[in-house]
């Protein structure tokens, strides 16, 4: 795994160097399209984590709410697609975003036949109409890979997508506070979501594992909601 993160490593050094913090996402796609770079987080199946959590099976954390149609859902950074197609098989009506256009342009190629709106957008730029328009957000290891100045800003937007009465998703690397952030992907310290509660989200869960990777990971995996106003009327005793 060390030799297919060398590539996307040397991308972001040199994007950063630039300050161009987000442009090594496409030129990294560009080149696995040629052959020439793997994609180190695509493995071409939804993430394990998030299917756990589907299938109610992710101990420490609430059981996913049952999947309608009308149900909406967003992935962030989908890159190839799979955790987009998951949801959409599960039922959600789905949209999938990534900034690189070779992305999309692959998860496209990759499931032609799912019904999802799939969109080429700038987490820091994103659609208006998205505001607050889902039912469920999945944030999977997007937060990882940008820099602390970028990450310190994400969590407002992302906690902007949800939904009165939606969840986001949340599965990234962990770190103490006293270790080293490395090399890019950058662990998280678990005191770092506390973003999404400044940003206006309820922390519902948070676990804290270690993965059955070789060698293994240690990862976040965390739930947080943003209560409808009915529910926060009645928490304060208001009845509607």
């Amino acid at each position: 795994m060390s030799d297919r993160r060398s590539t996307a490593r040397e991308l972001a050094h040199e994007a950063l160097r630039r300050d161009e913090a987000l442009a090594w996402f496409e030129e990294l796609y560009a080149l696995e399209r040629a052959g020439a770079a793997a994609v180190p987080w695509a493995d071409e199946c939804a993430n394990p984590l998030l299917v756990d959590w589907l299938d109610g099976a992710l101990e420490g954390l609430p059981a996913a709410p049952g999947s309608v149609p009308a149900r909406r859902a967003l992935v962030v950074g989908t890159g190839f697609g799979d955790d987009a197609a998951e949801l959409a098989r599960r039922g959600y009506a789905v949209t999938a975003f990534d900034v690189a256009p070779s992305a999309i342009d692959r998860a496209v190629q990759r499931f032609p036949e799912a019904a999802i709106d799939w969109r080429v957008a700038d987490l820091f730029d994103a659609p208006d109409a998205w505001n607050g328009a889902f039912d469920l957000v999945v944030e999977v290891n997007t937060l990882q890979v940008l820099p602390p100045d970028l990450r310190a800003r994400a969590f407002a937007p992302l906690a902007g997508f949800v939904a009165d009465g939606g969840l986001l998703f949340v599965a990234c690397r962990a770190r103490e506070s006293d270790e080293a952030p490395g090399a890019m992907p950058w662990p998280l310290v678990p005191i770092e979501l506390a973003g999404f509660e400044r940003a206006g989200l309820g922390s519902l869960a948070q676990v804290d594992l270690v993965d059955d990777e070789d060698p293994p990971v240690r990862r976040l995996v965390a739930l947080f909601g943003r209560a409808s106003l009915d529910r926060q009327l009645e928490e304060h005793g208001v009845r509607t």
